[in-house]
């Protein structure tokens, strides 16, 4: 009796079943193509911020496009001395010395108003407009209006904004005092107004972003910003709030709280948010198609939004109404702007501000100020608020 020793042929049912390696790559390319982004958007992260600092907008001693070293070095070709600044008292104190002296003010959002407006001299003031009642006396702002920065003919016979032509300019609308200059027209005002007041030139601009190393050589932006600055032999560069820093303790070194922690720390958050995303992703179950049900009734969603505006017409709720616009506003504003959902007004207003360039005090009474007192204050509050929308996407 012999024995057949050939293989039995190969049944559907008896196939092999482990994996090779196509399928295991198959399955796996997912995970890996996300786990190589991830770790290419954190080499990118360090690459762009290699000394850990964030940019300062208009910091003469700051190189990233935010800044304005590029301008604080050509003044200093010219012979212009630039003193940077960090507080209003530090601005006072460096007034003191004898000589011609500029006062350049690029954030007014926290400083000391009135120990600025002692400070004697002429003033140029191009960021953070918190009250420019104090610094600006007898200059007039147009509420609810505000110009897209873009290039611009002066329109004027101020000899610093003719010799640079045309400039990347916009932002605040203003209307100065009798016999002020407004070069740069935009809707009922201009974008620059430069007057005499108690034997001081005082210049205001409704926007910076002329000045930053990013606009400074395109148009004439670098030779309006010459002229406007380099008139004095000095140049008092004031760059930063008084109030420290959010995330600063006030110890006795002055030591922020990021600073206190180990170097070991930033790293592990991310290796932890690694770890955590590709667990979430391979772990993560997929949802099937979307099931459809007849609805008895299809509405259309422009009829809802039409009909509740008839509503509150009819009614008369136009603090309803704006409460419901600003409402949709900040919630859509908070996450594009990075903060969390308990972020106040002030935090809000201030990100908004810096990323749009727009008058922080004009976005504050946009978002959070008084009810409207027509329909047409209404729509205006409409359009505004759907500016600094679109603003806020596009930068």
């Amino acid at each position: 009796m012999s024995l057949d020793m050939r293989p039995a042929p190969e049944t559907a049912g008896s196939r092999s079943t482990s994996p090779t390696a196509r399928s295991t790559w198959r399955a796996s390319r997912g995970i890996v193509v996300f786990g190589l982004i991830i770790v290419a958007a954190a080499v990118f992260t360090v690459l762009i911020r290699p000394d850990g600092r964030e940019s300062r907008r208009l910091d003469p001693a700051d190189s990233s496009l935010a800044g304005s070293m590029a301008l604080a070095e050509l003044l200093r070709d010219r012979g212009v001395t630039v003193d940077r600044v960090d507080s209003a008292q530090a601005a006072y104190d460096k007034s003191l010395d004898a000589g011609d002296r500029l006062l350049l003010i690029t954030d007014t959002l926290f400083v000391d108003e009135r120990r600025l407006a002692d400070i004697q001299g002429d003033r140029i003031i191009v960021g953070g407009y918190s009250d420019l009642d104090v610094l600006a006396p007898g200059l007039r702002v147009q509420p609810g209006q505000s110009s897209r920065e873009r290039s611009r003919d002066p329109g004027c016979d101020l000899p610093a904004a003719k010799a640079a032509g045309s400039v990347h300019i916009g932002g605040l609308v203003m209307n100065g005092p009798q016999g002020a200059v407004g070069c740069y027209p935009a809707g009922e005002g201009s974008s620059l107004v430069s007057y005499t007041e108690a034997s001081r030139t005082i210049t205001v601009v409704g926007s910076s972003g002329f000045m930053t190393n990013q606009r400074l050589a395109e148009d004439g932006n670098a030779a309006l910003a010459l002229d406007l600055l380099g008139s004095a032999k000095a140049v008092t560069w004031l760059v930063a709030p008084d109030e420290p820093p959010v995330g600063t303790l006030p110890g006795e070194d002055g030591e922020s709280l990021y600073g206190l922690m180990p170097e070991s720390i930033p790293w592990a958050v991310w290796m932890s948010v690694i770890t955590v995303l590709l667990v979430a992703f391979w772990r993560g179950r997929r949802l099937g198609p979307v099931v459809v049900e007849r609805l008895p009734v299809v509405v259309r969603a422009a009829e809802t939004v039409e009909g509740r505006g008839r509503l509150y017409r009819s009614r008369r709720a136009r603090e309803r109404a704006a409460d419901s616009l600003r409402a949709g506003t900040v919630d859509r504003l908070t996450p594009r702007l990075g903060l969390g959902s308990g972020a106040g007004r002030q935090e809000l207003v201030a990100a908004v501000a810096v990323r749009t360039g727009q008058d922080a005090q004009q976005v504050g009474a946009a978002l959070y100020g008084p009810p409207p007192a027509d329909d047409a204050a209404l729509v205006a509050l409409a359009g505004y608020l759907d500016v600094i929308e679109r603003n806020v996407s596009e930068h």
